[in-house]
């Protein structure tokens, strides 16, 4: 089976899912990662690029990270401008 190309949002949700996952392995777990650490690390993934993705992706986030050996345990959005918050454990 040949594997399809990503559209663009679906590459954003990978690089989500990634970028969670290198801070989480860096802080160590459980981490709390919020909205502003993501854009330190990934500066193409604006809050409301990550909401989307959240929202429209988040099957592709939780294999990213499961990939790494990781979850999603939780996540928290307070609105625009009040912040986000992804709770990463171990898998």
């Amino acid at each position: 089976m040949a594997h399809r190309k990503l559209s663009a949002s679906e590459t954003k949700a990978r690089d989500l899912g990634l970028a969670l996952a290198r801070i989480a392995e860096s802080e160590g777990l459980p981490a709390a990662v919020g909205v502003d650490r993501l854009r330190q690390a990934s500066p193409r993934l604006t809050p409301l690029a990550v909401g989307q993705m959240v929202r429209k992706h988040q099957d592709l986030v939780d294999a990213t990270l499961a990939e790494r050996g990781l979850s999603l345990a939780d996540y928290a959005d307070q609105g625009p401008g009040l912040g986000m918050t992804f709770t990463i454990e171990q898998a």
